[in-house]
């Protein structure tokens, strides 16, 4: 179950870091309502994970799914590069969370 909870906690970590974006410095309300929210939903949610993964397994895949999340949204959303270096760099860090899932207890 913690996997989960990590899980949901980086997608919610992609969500708070596009959402900054159209905050433009929390001067907008709605946005920045939803930027907060998916902040705290994101510290939820690791938490919980964090219960019984060790902090570096949990924060290393946490901020890795947010990564790769807002590389992809920043991509389609804001027409961010996505050329084949910044692809495979992506492709390691997804590695990463794959290996670190494998060797977790």
């Amino acid at each position: 179950m913690e996997w989960i909870f990590l899980f949901i906690a980086g997608l919610f970590e992609a969500a708070w870091a596009i959402g900054l974006k159209y905050t433009e410095g929390f001067t907008r309300l709605y946005p920045s309502v939803f930027t907060v929210v998916c902040m705290f939903l994101s510290f939820y949610f690791l938490s919980r994970a964090l219960k019984t993964l060790p902090i570096g397994t949990g924060y290393a895949v946490w901020t890795g799914i947010g990564i790769i999340g807002t590389t992809i949204l920043g991509a389609l959303l804001f027409n961010e590069p996505m050329d084949f270096a910044r692809f495979f760099c992506i492709f390691l860090i997804f590695s990463g969370i794959i290996g670190l899932r494998i060797i977790s207890p």
